[in-house]
Formats: structure tokens, sequence, C-alpha cells
């Protein structure tokens, strides 16, 4: 399934519950990434929602319009098996359309600029390569 506007990019309402519990328990680095980087548009304008169910799981942060997901990856995700587990995970949202961005715990609470520069950077690539949309003043609406 392609996620866009018509599916409510990929949205799980199963998952409503579970994505709600999550934003009570978040980790202290997925705490530190919303509060400082990208909670109320505080990344060059753009919306994030944290743990927001898309498909069969639920992403840590999902912008619909730039149909991004970060994941912020926690300690346990070093060992191999869940590695695995995590690239497995990952295929099916960019499947669908979305970019996955993965931090690590650790970087994020103690280089939490580095992040977000490359946060910054894959947008301002993003925004190269996408045409912006026509303001509603030009969509169409002719010369009377």
């Amino acid at each position: 399934m392609k996620a866009n506007k018509t599916n409510l990019y990929g949205y799980n309402k199963k998952l409503k519950r579970l994505a709600r519990a999550n934003r009570s328990a978040m980790t202290k680095a997925e705490a530190c990434l919303w509060k400082y980087v990208l909670r109320a548009r505080q990344m060059k304008g753009y919306q994030f929602r944290r743990q927001r169910p898309v498909l069969d799981y639920i992403a840590d942060f999902m912008c619909k319009e730039l149909m991004l997901i970060i994941e912020v990856d926690e300690i346990t995700h070093h060992y191999p098996d869940t590695h695995k587990n995590d690239i497995i995970g990952q295929q099916k949202p960019e499947q669908s359309g979305f970019t996955l961005l993965r931090f690590d715990d650790e970087d994020i609470l103690t280089a939490i600029n580095s992040e977000t520069e490359e946060i910054e950077n894959w947008i301002e690539k993003y925004e190269r390569t996408v045409p912006p949309p026509l303001s509603p003043s030009k969509a169409g609406h002719g010369n009377s």
C-alpha cells in the first residue's frame, strides 16, 4: 500500500491505544528530540507527530508533509538480532513511500545538535527535489 493523503498516510487506528501509551512512556532520548527539535513546528516549520501508528507499527516520529519517519534506537538495538529486525521493519514504510531516518539514543543524548543538523540537511535536500505546492491564488482559479 502506498501511503498518501487519501489513506491518512497509512494511519492504523487499531494501534491508537498502544501509541497513546507509548507517548506517555517515551525514552529520555525521544523526549529530548521531541522537546528541543521536533515539537511545535520547530524543525523548519514542519509538523511532526510522535508515536504515530503507521501501517503495522508505531513510528517514533512522523511528518506527513515530508513522508519522513524518524526512529530512535535504544541501546538494545546494538544487538545483531535486533538490528536485523529493524531492517525488516524498515522495509514496509519505505515501500509505502516513507523515508526512515534512524538515530541512536546515546547520540541524541550526547550530541543532539548533530542529529538536528542531519534532519535539517535531509529536509533541505528533500525541498530541492520536490516542487513546492501551488499557493491557493495560483491553483487554477483563473483571471476574472
